[in-house]
């Protein structure tokens, strides 16, 4: 038998039909049959009941189909592992420092495992500046929270959501009686804002869908600055949550239960559509689910 006539029978045995099976493999119903009965004669023994009541396996069909999967499934293994073995080269990534170690660790864990052949060029800088560094090709890839605008020329591939997160001190400061009140006079609390990007646009209109305006204390770049300054006592902060789960600052601040929440992130990797037939690009692509 060969690895053709084991497809044959798995599409058989899925199908219970022979003449659907042979559609599936694109092959006559005679081939098909011919090719399931070299199998019983080599084993010895009938693989399917055929009788007016339809199709079936018999007992040996059912253990032969476990053995037939598990040799195309490691025949499949096998040429990813030696295709995996072959690919070289770099890929120039980007991400916020954020991402470095909240997003990233388990993808390039798996990526190095399955091609140790290429290297990572990682760039960090100010998420903002994600999309654009990828649309001019000086990075391969980055890692992005998903604008609320669409991206020509890109595709995104999810990775992880995280909500947006409204951050205070958590010791005593001047306005802890304030927002512990059931309606918070938001105009009122100095706020840490980014100084641009997707995150200062959501804030911005979540203040004013409210009919108010922020009181700006500091603008910032990074999630980073803004957990620093909340964490001494100069304001709130928007940030998204996973930042303030691997923050070093995570015991000097706390998290508002704040209505209505704001739109949550939908972080991923994107790539210049020109850019994903490269063999390493696709590589790594390929581990992070299906992209649109």
């Amino acid at each position: 038998m060969d690895i053709y006539e084991m497809r044959f029978f798995l599409a058989a045995a899925d199908t219970l039909h022979f003449g659907r099976a042979s559609q599936v493999c694109n092959i006559s119903p005679s081939a098909l049959s011919r090719g399931i009965q070299r199998i019983e004669e080599e084993i010895g023994e009938a693989l399917f009941v055929r009788d007016r009541k339809g199709v079936r396996l018999t007992d040996a069909g059912r253990r032969f189909r476990e053995y037939a999967r598990g040799s195309i499934e490691g025949l499949e293994e096998l040429k990813r592992s030696i295709h995996s073995a072959e690919l070289t080269g770099e890929i120039r990534l980007y991400c916020s420092v954020t991402a470095c170690y909240s997003v990233l660790p388990s993808i390039l864990s798996r990526f190095r495992e399955a091609y140790p052949g290429i290297s990572i060029k990682l760039h960090t800088g100010a998420a903002s500046d994600a999309v654009e560094t990828v649309s001019s090709g000086d990075v391969d890839l980055a890692v992005i929270a998903r604008p609320d605008t669409p991206m020509p020329g890109l595709l995104f591939q999810e990775l992880t959501t995280t909500p947006l997160v409204f951050v205070a001190p958590r010791q005593e400061w001047q306005y802890t009686e304030t927002l512990e009140k059931e309606f918070i006079p938001w105009s009122e609390i100095p706020m840490i804002l980014p100084e641009r990007g997707l995150m200062r646009k959501r804030v911005l209109r979540w203040f004013r869908e409210r009919g108010e305006s922020p009181k700006v204390y500091a603008e910032v770049a990074g999630n980073e600055a803004i957990l620093a300054l909340v964490s001494l006592n100069c304001g709130v902060g928007v940030v998204p949550r996973l930042v303030v789960e691997k923050s070093p600052v995570a015991r000097k601040i706390r998290i508002l239960k704040v209505r209505p929440p704001l739109k949550p992130y939908s972080v991923g990797m994107c790539v210049r559509k020109a850019a994903i037939q490269s063999p390493t690009l696709s590589a790594f692509w390929g581990l992070g689910g299906t992209g649109d």
